[in-house]
C-alpha cells in the first residue's frame, strides 16, 4: 500500500506501507543508532514520536524477547530507506512488521532517509503524519497542521501503581517518568533491590520506605511539563542519594534552579561526551530533545561533569553539597556502547559513602 509522510511545512515523501494501518499524527525525529532498533522503537523516551532511521536498512535482525525497553511502545511511527521483510538471526521471534503490527504502529519504506534527516537538521523536528496516499492531501495536511501533539506523555509512560524487581543489596526507589528495562538489569547484575514507583509519588512516601538510593528515569517531551515533581526532588536530595538519567537529569537541574531549552533537533542515537575531570571520551545512547541550559547552572550549586563534543551542550551535573548526580545520556547502553556503565558503580559507591557518614 502507498502512503504518505507529511510534514508540517508542506513537504511530502511518498511511501510503502508496513506495519499497521492507522494514520497518525506525531514529533519526527531521526536517529542516528547504526544498531538497536528495538530497543530505540520501545524506549518510552520516544513517546509520540515518529522516528526516523538513518541507518538504510531496518528489521534485518527481527525482534526477540531480550531488547526490548518496555513492553509497550508508545511512539507514533517508524519511517526507513529499506525494510527488511525477512528477518536472519537466532535471537528472533517474530519480524519487525509484524511486531509492528501487534502494537499498532504504523511503518513507512522507501522513503530518502538522507534528504528527510537534512531537512530535520536544517529546519527542526516539526509536526508530520503517516496518512493513506489515497487520502486527499489538502484534507491530510490540513489536519496535520490543526493537530495539538499532547504534553502529559509522562503521565501516558510511567507506571500507575508501585512495583518490586526484589533484589539482596541496596534499596533503591527508582521514581518512573518512562523506565527501561536495561536500567533495572544493570541494577539487578549489582544486586539492587528495586521498587518502581510512579512519578507522583510524594517525597514524604518515598522517604518513609527508607531507601539507599533514588534513581529519576529517563522519559520523554519537556521536564518543565512535569514540574509538580521538583519539589519532590527538592525534598529528598541531601537526605538520599540521587542519581538522574536523562529526564531524571533535567529534572533534577531545574529543581536546583537551572533551566532547560528545547534543542533544534534533539540527540537521537550515539554522540561523544567528554568528562571533564579526566578528559575522557565516551560513546553514548541518546534520546532527548531538551537540555539543560549551561549558562543556568552558573547560579546554582550544580557543576557541569560531561559535555557533547560537537556542540558543548550539558551532558551531566554534580551537586557540590548533596549527594546527587544527572547525566544527560543513557548509560545502561542500549542501544548503543558500553563505555559509561560504569557511572551505575559510581551511583552505589556513592551511595556507600553516603551510608558511612551518616
Amino acid at each position: 500500500m502507498k502512503r504518505w509522510l507529511i510534514l508540517e511545512d508542506g513537504t511530502y515523501f511518498e511511501g510503502t506501507s508496513f506495519g499497521a494501518e492507522s494514520n497518525v499524527f506525531g514529533e519526527i525525529v531521526f536517529t542516528t543508532s547504526m544498531t538497536g532498533y528495538q530497543e530505540t522503537i520501545t524506549n518510552q523516551s520516544a513517546n509520540g514520536q515518529i522516528i526516523t532511521f538513518t541507518y538504510p536498512v531496518i528489521g534485518n535482525a527481527g525482534i526477540n524477547r531480550d531488547d526490548f525497553e518496555s513492553l509497550s511502545p508508545t511512539c507514533k511511527g517508524i519511517v526507513v530507506k529499506e525494510h527488511a521483510r525477512l528477518a536472519s538471526n537466532w535471537r528472533s521471534q517474530m519480524t519487525l512488521d509484524a511486531f509492528l503490527k501487534q502494537k499498532g504502529i504504523p511503518g513507512i519504506a522507501g522513503i530518502d532517509t538522507r534528504a528527510l534527516t537534512r531537512k530535520i537538521r536544517e529546519h527542526g523536528v516539526m509536526k508530520a503524519s503517516i496518512v493513506d496516499a489515497g487520502d486527499d492531501f489538502s484534507h491530510a495536511y490540513d489536519q496535520l497542521k490543526a493537530a495539538v501533539l499532547p504534553t502529559n506523555q509522562v503521565e501516558q509512560v510511567s507506571t500507575t501503581k508501585p512495583y518490586p524487581n526484589p533484589g539482596v543489596g541496596r534499596n533503591i526507589a527508582i521514581l518512573d517518568f518512562g523506565l527501561k528495562h536495561s536500567t533495572m538489569r544493570e541494577l539487578v547484575k549489582r544486586q539492587c533491590n528495586l521498587t518502581v514507583l510512579p512519578y507522583t509519588t510524594s517525597a514524604k512516601d518515598i522517604l518513609a520506605m527508607n531507601p539507599d538510593g533514588v534513581l529519576l528515569t529517563n522519559g520523554p517531551g519537556n521536564p518543565k511539563s512535569v514540574a509538580n515533581v521538583l519539589k519532590t526532588i527538592q525534598e529528598i536530595q541531601g537526605e538520599i542519594p540521587i542519581l538522574g538519567i536523562a529526564l531524571g537529569h533535567q529534572l533534577l537541574a531545574l529543581a536546583n534552579g537551572a533551566d532547560t531549552v528545547k534543542m533544534k533537533f534533539g540527540h537521537h542515537g550515539n554522540h561523544p561526551v567528554r568528562q571533564l575531570e579526566t578528559g575522557k571520551v565516551h560513546f553514548s545512547a541518546q534520546s532527548h530533545g531538551y537540555v539543560v541550559n549551561r549558562e543556568s547552572l552558573l547560579d546554582t550549586d550544580l557543576v557541569v561533569t560531561y559535555e557533547e563534543i560537537n556542540d558543548q551542550t550539558v551532558e551531566g551535573i554534580r551537586h557540590t553539597k548533596y549527594p546527587a548526580i544527572g547525566v544527560q545520556f543513557q548509560p545502561d547502553a542500549s542501544p548503543g556502547t558500553h563505555d559509561a556503565l560504569y557511572l551505575f558503580d559510581e551511583f552505589l559507591t556513592m551511595i556507600d559513602a553516603w551510608k558511612e557518614r551518616n
